[in-house]
């Protein structure tokens, strides 16, 4: 949060005008309006003073609500990690289906329109991968948890890890067996 929005948040919520605020630190109200306006900043004195009619610490009102800003980061990560997935997923999907529509039908123009689409799933797969490394989130579980914005305690997190070996071979053999499937009916219904 920016230093000028924090004077102001505190102003409104210790229910002061911009007058009453000039007045408790011994500065003008244009002053205080150009304080908010981020014109320019209260000088050390003036630091001081408000942070002790406000009840914060000077940490507080020079850097903001920390705690604030990190659910506003994590907000952002969550939307990252849901458009990046629900892409790779489309990506993914459309990858299995089109292989064999696009080799019978398209010839080489087909089959290149299915290695861009393809290319692009990789890429995707790799930010996807990346944002799960960054985060610390394989399992199935952690990664539901993630996306609700919670967190798994140590001992759910222990399980949790001693489960990702297991979770990434089933993954990859469903994945391969759902590839073949998808393609056995595409070339069987292209017959």
């Amino acid at each position: 949060m920016e230093f000028s929005k924090q004077i102001k948040k505190y102003r409104l919520d210790s229910k002061l005008s911009q007058d009453e605020l000039a007045e408790k630190v011994y500065v003008t109200r244009q002053t205080i309006s150009n304080w908010e306006n981020g014109k320019n900043y209260p000088d050390v004195k003036s630091l001081l003073l408000l942070s002790t009619l406000f009840h914060i610490s000077l940490d507080t009102l020079v850097k903001g609500d920390l705690e604030e800003m990190r659910e506003q980061i994590k907000a952002e990560d969550i939307k990252k990690w849901n458009r990046d997935s629900l892409i790779f997923s489309l990506l993914l999907v459309a990858t299995a289906v089109l292989a064999v529509p696009l080799s019978l039908y398209g010839d080489v123009v087909g089959i290149v329109i299915w290695l861009v689409i393809f290319g692009c799933a990789i890429y995707y797969a790799g930010r996807v991968e990346k944002q799960k490394k960054t985060h610390d989130i394989q399992t199935y579980k952690e990664i539901m948890a993630f996306t609700e914005g919670k967190k798994l305690d140590e001992i759910e997190k222990y399980r949790e890890s001693g489960k990702r070996p297991y979770q990434k071979l089933l993954l990859a053999v469903c994945a391969g067996l759902l590839t073949l499937a998808v393609s056995a009916v595409m070339i069987f219904l292209l017959r």
